[in-house]
């Protein structure tokens, strides 16, 4: 049996992994180990605390631990991901190991003889997990897990300025699309060579709505993410939060795409400089591991009147082109256009295919070309949004 009093004053030394004291299960742990001298009520009253905080993620204790060891995110995870370690944060981190393994296997028949009530308790269960080995593991390939938040989500959002996970993320595949294979390749293509390190560009993704330029950005951040690539969307009257959103991720070890979905400025603008700014010609340089990733309607980003032709500005050309100029900062700019009838019929007979719908390939299309009509023309939106109405009618 263990000795929880003992465990307890361990867990109170930990350094590393402090943060963990606060967390609900071992907190209530540590509340219990506090109970030894405590009447037989407190000490089960306690007890069930401790067991319960448990049932609400998991059964398994080893399990619970081990993730909140993964997931922290502490001074020896951000040197590793640095390359700064030292011999002692890797002798604490041998040590704390240890103590949070022999928590990770405390058992039922050790918590029943801490009571030392009859009364009965859930059993929960425990494993042999290295944490160690495992721990070890995570350091090694960090470049592909992360660590924190970024070891358990990989699809992101700003919350207030701060970076917060995407909990329920588009689950879009690569392999869900159809048609728009060459434009997609060129964006595949750039990001594996972030991935790797290796010199890639800025991306700009325009044409007609619905042609799939979003879903292009989400699908490859789901096809990559167990490679260590991570999405962070930035709304357009969010991009004054970028230089601290980037400086933040400069040292990170896995590689991020900033995503600007549907972006265009009006000519008087103030994000319009903020992000030329962070695009070029910034004090920092960019960070090797950030590339950004923006959709748009417009070639050129900016809406332009006549009237911003006509002005009274002295040197107006200057004007235009410092209006023009900001697409021209995306190394790669890939179009996606509206598509032809061809390629629109392909896509939905691909799409049929997919969900299992039979239907004979005439009456298909004819039924798909009459959807278009009604809802704003061919896109691969138009043809997916077709298809789920075929599904759902035949309950596939």
């Amino acid at each position: 049996m263990k000795d929880l009093s003992q465990l307890k004053r361990r867990l109170h030394s930990l350094v590393v992994f402090r943060t963990l004291l606060s967390d609900a299960v071992v907190s209530r742990f540590l509340d219990l180990c506090e109970a030894q001298n405590a009447s037989e009520d407190q000490r089960v009253n306690r007890a069930a605390d401790f067991i319960g905080a448990l049932f609400q993620t998991t059964d398994n204790l080893t399990e619970y631990v081990l993730n909140l060891v993964l997931d922290d995110e502490n001074a020896y995870i951000l040197r590793a991901g640095e390359h700064k370690l030292t011999d002692s944060y890797r002798a604490a981190v041998e040590q704390e190991l240890d103590v949070l393994q022999a928590f990770g296997t405390v058992t039922p028949e050790d918590i029943r003889a801490f009571v030392r009530s009859d009364t009965p308790l859930p059993a929960f269960v425990t494993d042999d997990s290295d944490f160690k080995k495992i721990y070890a593991d995570r350091v090694e390939h960090i470049g592909e897990h992360g660590y924190g938040i970024f070891a358990k989500y990989h699809m992101f959002c700003l919350k207030d300025g701060k970076i917060a996970p995407v909990k329920h993320p588009d689950e879009q595949r690569l392999s869900d699309f159809s048609g728009y294979e060459l434009e997609r390749s060129r964006v595949i293509d750039n990001t594996k060579a972030l991935l790797k390190g290796s010199p890639c560009n800025n991306v700009l993704l325009y044409g007609d709505a619905g042609s799939g330029k979003s879903s292009t950005v989400k699908a490859i951040a789901n096809e990559f993410k167990d490679d260590g690539l991570r999405l962070i969307e930035v709304k357009k009257h969010e991009l004054f939060f970028l230089p601290d959103i980037m400086d933040a991720l400069a040292k990170n070890p896995l590689k991020f795409i900033i995503f600007i979905d549907d972006l265009s400025f009006a000519s008087n603008d103030n994000d319009f400089g903020a992000l030329k700014a962070i695009l070029e010609g910034s004090v920092s340089g960019r960070s090797q591991n950030i590339a950004i990733y923006a959709t748009s309607n417009r070639r050129h980003l900016i809406k332009e009147n006549f009237s911003d032709r006509e002005g009274d500005d002295l040197h107006l050309q200057d004007t235009i082109q410092e209006m023009t100029s900001l697409s021209a900062r995306f190394g790669l700019k890939v179009t996606f256009s509206r598509p032809d009838k061809s390629l629109y019929c392909s896509i939905v007979c691909d799409l049929a295919k997919q969900r299992g719908i039979e239907m004979p390939e005439e009456e298909l299309i004819r039924r798909a070309e009459a959807h278009a009509l009604r809802n704003g023309g061919r896109s691969p939106r138009t043809a997916r949004q077709f298809i789920d109405y075929l599904a759902y009618s035949e309950g596939k």
